[in-house]
């Protein structure tokens, strides 16, 4: 068995042996079915289509995500488990790649389960779901980088209610960034380039042109690469712990 996937069997149990899973995934499909059908107007709309499905995820990520994730370091910090790990025959790269992939697969696991909302967007009348398979993979994908984004955080700090606030600020913050009303906040200060350079960090952006169909490239890079840099970011973050 390799480092990374007895990490990943490590983490994976440790979600289950206790309620935190269950009660997660139960919270996370019911907000996910009162969001889409009822604030997200979803019969108002009059269309087949689970778009007030995905506008609503990376709302319903903020508040879930970082509440799996401020335990992944800072519970280990605060238990004294964190030296024992890092002695172990394993590198930081790793260990962190193993305990990301465990939060993925979990959220994975939560968004598979929301399948009762496809069936029903296809019983009311015909998606396009080709639409939909790329809206998943989007919000798999946007949930990879809040993960990886809790995952940093939760090694800089040992507490975590400080994980937890530092991830959703940030989240926010890369949610909000490519919003007009907040990109007119600099106009005429700031060059066009510097505008739109700033625009292009919006998660919320990238993300939506997916939920719509549009599989670009750029969009995928800009995920994949926010989620190695994020959790480089981790490791470097848990080497100078170790050097201390």
């Amino acid at each position: 068995m390799s480092p990374v996937n007895a990490v990943l069997r490590r983490e994976l149990r440790s979600y289950f042996v206790t309620p935190v899973a269950y009660v997660f995934l139960v919270i996370f499909l019911v907000l996910a079915g009162i969001l889409t059908f009822y604030v997200g107007d979803f019969y108002e709309r009059g269309q087949a289509d689970l778009q007030p499905f995905f506008i609503m995820q990376p709302w319903l990520y903020l508040i879930l995500v970082p509440a799996i994730t401020m335990r992944m370091w800072a519970e280990e910090a605060k238990g004294g488990t964190l030296e024992l790990l890092l002695t172990l025959p394993l590198t930081l790269w790793q260990a962190m790649l193993g305990k990301f992939l465990a939060a993925w697969l979990f959220i994975g696991l939560a968004l598979a389960l929301t399948f009762p909302i496809w069936v029903t967007v296809n019983y009311l009348g015909s998606p396009d779901n080709g639409i939909i398979v790329a809206g998943y993979l989007g919000s798999w994908l946007m949930a990879g980088t809040f993960i990886a984004i809790g995952a940093c955080l939760s090694a800089l700090t040992r507490s975590q209610v400080v994980a937890f606030i530092l991830t959703a600020l940030v989240c926010v913050l890369l949610i909000l960034v490519g919003q007009p009303q907040v990109l007119d906040l600099f106009q005429g200060g700031w060059p066009r380039r510097l505008i739109n350079a700033v625009g292009y960090l919006s998660m919320l952006r990238h993300f939506e042109a997916i939920s719509r169909g549009v599989l670009d490239l750029r969009d995928l890079l800009y995920f994949l690469l926010s989620i190695i840099g994020w959790l480089l970011a981790g490791v470097l973050l848990l080497d100078l712990k170790r050097t201390r």
